[in-house]
């Protein structure tokens, strides 16, 4: 079975959700978004790969931070949904709703992408001078807290700096939300480190459950973070990553940013499929084995 047959109750760009009453059912697309845009192609086994790195960083950090997950084990689902166990297994969530907070909670541990864009203009990234000299993949001195403003689909994140960030969110929740989002990165950094793995940045989503802070969505995955091998670091260059940045680079060789995007290339769309696997092994420790094959032809 490829796909449900249910509606769901809402969607982001790779996630539909569907709610279940008291609890939500998130099910994790092989969709991949770049740039704030939805591709026409699906990378092979990446729905599954993302739910199951998700639940290993939940896992290990239960004792950091609380989470929304109840059960991936399809047969605990509300039973309208366990006919769909063939799709479900593996890419599906079972979790606790939560008061979801609007911002997306950056940790940077290296200077690139867009904080290095705002560097190089005026020496600061959200608003946090960070000192001269820095180049491309510079390890920063010290992890930055760079929340961003949660777009609607279709539209676009914006980086915010703190103090925008306790306006809309309130002084003591921004401290709150700054203060677990450093403890999670460093943890899941050192730990990423043994298994030979630069974090070079990632985002967190919080919520609030039954009063208290909560991680929610996805955490520490290729989608959410960059991952760079550590054996091949070099600072003053891109780096080779286990993320989307293959397609990303792709996509700004290939593209304008107007209009449909574009198909991806087989060797694109094998080559990300493989970096996704390879990312799973590393974190893990484990080989990636589908709980099906997938739909998706690679």
């Amino acid at each position: 079975m490829a796909s449900m047959e249910l509606r769901p109750d809402s969607h982001g760009k790779v996630r539909d959700i569907y709610d279940c009453g008291d609890s939500l059912l998130m099910v994790a697309s092989d969709r991949i978004s770049a740039f704030d845009f939805i591709l026409p192609d699906e990378i092979p086994f990446k729905g599954e790969i993302l739910t199951r790195i998700s639940a290993f960083w939940f896992d290990k950090f239960s004792d950091l931070m609380p989470n929304h997950l109840i059960t991936m084990d399809v047969s605990e689902y509300p039973e309208e949904y366990r006919r769909y166990g063939e799709y479900l297994e593996g890419r599906s969530m079972l979790v606790r709703k939560a008061q979801t907070l609007p911002v997306e909670c950056i940790v940077r541990g290296y200077l690139t992408g867009s904080g290095k864009k705002t560097y190089e203009h005026d020496g600061t990234v959200c608003g946090i001078r960070l000192p001269e000299g820095l180049v491309e993949a510079s390890k920063i001195p010290e992890p930055i807290f760079t929340p961003s403003t949660k777009a609607e689909l279709g539209d676009h994140d914006e980086n915010i700096s703190f103090e925008r960030c306790a306006q809309i969110v309130g002084e003591d929740m921004a401290e709150q939300l700054r203060e677990a989002s450093l403890k999670i990165y460093t943890a899941a950094a050192a730990y990423a480190a043994t298994r030979g793995i630069i974090i070079a940045d990632t985002k967190f989503e919080f919520g609030i459950i039954d009063g208290q802070l909560t991680l929610i969505d996805e955490v520490l995955t290729p989608d959410s973070s960059r991952f760079w091998p550590a054996d091949c670091y070099e600072e003053g260059k891109v780096q080779p990553s286990y993320d989307k940045q293959y397609v990303r680079d792709w996509l700004k060789s290939n593209w304008d940013m107007t209009g449909d995007a574009p198909r991806l290339p087989q060797e694109v769309i094998e080559g990300t499929s493989a970096r996704y696997r390879e990312a799973f092994q590393i974190i893990t420790g484990n080989d990636f084995k589908p709980m099906k094959e997938s739909h998706v032809t690679a």
